[in-house]
């Protein structure tokens, strides 16, 4: 999920500037009747945009869909994994039958176009039935991955409602700022939930768009109109961020009580240098000044279930150690109600366009053991699918061997 990311959702956070449960979990789950371990997150996110891990190409038939999400889920079982959060809304679509918004065009390659079944109707059901809670992640404010309104389905509400958009950055993202965009993305987000007792409800790092250079997100009209009582627009815009989180919020509890919210911001609220209160790092991002998320704030404040920052770096990385984020992170979530997970760069592993710690079978495990030395760290997830299945050099092989030996329920 990070920045840039043509996963649009969870992947390259890379360099350091950013370029994403209680119901179902069976006792009878992985494991059969072995006693469990105590309550940990072992998650996997699976990638929709731009068919990054499900389905492998647009146009399959839906037995063919269906029968690779049901390998990603039994994948998971087999790796004693216990979540899966599945991308279901990734650029202001569905894979539900949504009476808001048109099916994706990840399915069948063409917007709009009914795949003949149910995927997330289908994925929580298979879930659950594998002992594994499903988490539904939506991306509230992309629109899509280019400029061309035209390209989108006639019935997308993009069209109906053109200023509703702002194009930036070769992309088309709703406006933030407007509230009637964000009453509109809060209940067609809050549809799934209405129809599916899904374990989650879980949001990736984007929320206003990464910076691109040379470039300005034109949100002065809404200003304008919107922005009184606010000392900048910068204010301005964080305060639009807290309103959707607290919004999605209440209307979870409303709708859904059992369901959590889930949040999985890139790594670095913001660098000491900026904030004596942020991380001893030097990221070139910083979610605070650049995406207006106040991450920290939803933590100390318990707006939200858990939190799972992208901490997408290996340990001894100069700019972003692994180490000193982790240890930041506990001590935010300390004293809170907000469990803390930690993002994991799966699919750095073997890369040999990255650093040397990255062709080390065993530098995740290293993360794993590094983590249990902080009781507020209470799992992990990775990313992506797809790179769970390939492991080319073993490195999630390594994670098991080493961490997950037995089942274990997620945290209640």
């Amino acid at each position: 999920m990070a920045g840039g990311a043509t996963a649009g959702g969870v992947a390259a956070a890379g360099a350091v500037t950013g370029g994403a449960v209680t119901g179902g979990v069976a006792a009878g789950g992985p494991g059969g009747g072995r006693r469990r371990a105590a309550g940990e997150m072992r998650g996997v996110w699976v990638a929709t945009v731009a068919n990054r891990d499900w389905p492998s190409r647009p146009g399959l038939t839906a037995a063919r869909q269906r029968a690779e999400l049901i390998a990603h889920l039994d994948r998971a079982v087999r790796d004693r994994l216990n979540t899966v959060i599945l991308q279901v809304r990734p650029t202001a679509d569905a894979l539900w039958p949504s009476p808001y918004e048109p099916w994706s065009q990840y399915l069948t390659g063409t917007q709009g176009r009914n795949p003949g079944w149910d995927p997330l109707g289908t994925a929580v059901e298979e879930a659950h039935a594998r002992g594994l809670a499903l988490h539904a992640w939506f991306n509230p404010y992309r629109v899509a991955n280019h400029t061309d309104p035209a390209r989108l389905a006639a019935s997308h509400p993009a069209r109906r409602h053109p200023d509703w958009v702002v194009p930036y950055g070769g992309k088309l993202y709703y406006n933030p700022g407007l509230p009637e965009v964000r009453a509109f993305v809060r209940e067609a987000m809050l549809d799934a939930v209405r129809k599916y007792p899904v374990d989650a409800v879980h949001f990736d790092d984007y929320f206003y768009p990464y910076p691109v250079a040379g470039r300005t997100f034109d949100d002065t009209a809404a200003y304008d109109r919107h922005g009184a009582g606010h000392a900048t627009r910068a204010a301005w815009r964080r305060a639009n961020i807290d309103k959707l989180i607290e919004e999605t919020a209440a209307g979870i509890e409303l709708v859904r009580p059992a369901t959590q919210f889930g949040i999985s911001p890139f790594g670095v609220w913001r660098n000491a240098a900026t904030d004596p209160r942020g991380s001893d790092t030097r990221a070139g991002v910083e979610t605070y000044d650049d995406l207006y998320a106040d991450t920290r704030k939803w933590v100390r404040e318990n707006w939200i279930d858990y939190i799972c920052p992208q901490l997408y770096w290996n340990i001894g990385f100069a700019a972003a150690d692994y180490a000193t984020l982790v240890s930041w992170w506990a001590d935010v979530a300390r004293n809170t109600a907000t469990r803390l997970y930690l993002g994991e760069a799966l699919y750095k592993t073997g890369d040999p366009a990255q650093p040397a710690a990255w062709q080390d079978p065993a530098e995740l495990s290293r993360h794993l053991a590094l983590a249990k030395k902080h009781p507020q760290a209470r799992g992990h997830v990775f990313f992506a699918a797809k790179d769970v299945a390939a492991d080319p050099i073993g490195a999630m092989a390594r994670v098991v061997a080493d961490h997950y030996t037995q089942p274990a329920m997620p945290p209640r």
